[in-house]
């Protein structure tokens, strides 16, 4: 299979999922494959802000360590994907937006971190139905996420 490497964000309108390649009957986070699946997709994340020079302004925005950002994003994206909702476990309700405010956060961290997601989604393998999908979601919500012009 070729996939074609993400370098822009995939907003909302840009992508149709057929409602036949999606499976109502098991969650996303067991079509996935669960929490192994989920620990990959956000390591593979983490480490592209890495190495991938596109994706500097989001990395920078990070700080000196992702070990805490790791286990963070794990946690929100189980119970947010219909797994275990270990993040609310541990922190409480999420205020997505709330605990993101100290961060600046424009169209170009918003962009990288969809392209960022898209990469890391299709570098393990999930299913491109999924993967849609989720980037409509992610896109969405990073957008939400906004709280600076430009």
């Amino acid at each position: 299979m070729t996939l074609t490497r993400i370098t822009e964000p995939v907003g909302e309108s840009t992508v149709a999922v057929p409602a036949a390649s999606v499976d109502h009957t098991r969650s996303l986070f067991d079509q996935m494959g669960g929490e192994s699946t989920i620990r990959a997709l956000v390591d593979r994340f983490y480490d592209l802000m890495d190495v991938d020079a596109d994706l500097a302004e989001l990395r920078a925005a990070h700080g000196a360590s992702l070990d805490n950002a790791r286990d963070r994003l794990f946690m929100f994206l189980c119970g947010y994907l219909g797994g275990p909702d270990y993040y609310v476990q541990a922190h409480g309700h999420p205020r997505l937006r709330a605990r993101h405010l100290p961060f600046s956060i424009g169209e170009a961290e918003r962009d990288q971190w969809v392209i960022c997601m898209g990469r890391a989604m299709q570098e393990i393998g999930i299913a491109p139905n999924i993967v849609d999908r989720l980037l409509q979601s992610f896109y969405g919500t990073a957008d939400w996420m906004r709280n600076r012009a430009g």
